[in-house]
């Protein structure tokens, strides 16, 4: 009996932590460059006297889903999309660079290239800091053109494409960094300036992924319940032959 109840309790939970990565994706199904997390569950024997049929599911990440998301044409100067396994460099809140696909740029009271959520953008050489009153244009391969007032034209630096060989590591905080460190940059990377790239989420598969999840910890709960009331019946027959 217990090993039902065993099976049954680390089923409804396999289904609970997949219920919370569904529901994560489909939270961002409007995230621009968002990548929709996978998650699998695998079967691990439990090692001790007395427990080795006990076999509960654990679940692992195998990353991200890395199909490029539908390109939005914007026609906004600041708004990039990266093509193919090009990713973008920024700096994260804690200091470390990190790795994006949203590629939604603008530019703060000092003039510095950041992203919509306000983390500096990062060139070949650092952060990015842009001529003030200048109109920007972003080239196929991340070279960034400043335009005064009077037609004048500079380079004001090219932002860091990266191409990376291994599947990034995706942090707590949304962005995705290496898993041995810092990449290099890319120089045959290259992105597409006024558009920007959506979410890869499919909306229709993720709720049917959604309702499945349910519907298996929804049979999990009757395994447990009918465990339950297997338990008080044998407890009722040895009360009434005692």
């Amino acid at each position: 009996m217990d090993r039902m109840i065993y099976l049954s309790m680390t089923g409804a939970k396999a289904a609970m932590q997949r219920q919370e990565v569904l529901s994560n994706n489909l939270a961002n199904v409007s995230t621009n460059g968002f990548r929709a997390e996978m998650a699998a569950f695998r079967a691990v024997p439990i090692r001790g006297d007395g427990a080795s049929t006990r076999v509960p599911a654990l679940e692992t990440t195998v990353g991200y889903d890395s199909a490029q998301g539908p390109l939005q044409t914007t026609g906004r100067n600041l708004d990039v999309a990266m093509q193919g396994n090009a990713w973008l460099a920024v700096q994260g809140l804690d200091g470390t660079e990190a790795y994006t696909r949203a590629g939604s740029l603008d530019t703060d009271a000092q003039g510095q290239l950041v992203t919509r959520s306000g983390l500096p953008v990062l060139g070949e050489g650092g952060p990015i800091t842009l001529p003030q009153g200048s109109t920007v244009s972003v080239a196929h391969d991340g070279t960034l053109t400043a335009t005064d007032a009077q037609g004048r034209s500079t380079v004001a630096g090219r932002l860091k494409l990266v191409t990376p060989d291994a599947p990034l590591q995706r942090g707590a905080d949304g962005l995705f960094r290496g898993a041995d460190g810092d990449l290099t940059a890319d120089p045959a990377a290259r992105l597409q300036d006024g558009a920007l790239e959506g979410s890869n989420v499919s909306p229709v598969e993720t709720m049917v992924a959604m309702i499945s999840a349910s519907r298996q910890f929804e049979q999990q709960m009757k395994l447990l319940h009918s465990a339950e009331q297997q338990a008080q019946t044998a407890q009722k027959l040895l009360s009434n032959g005692g």
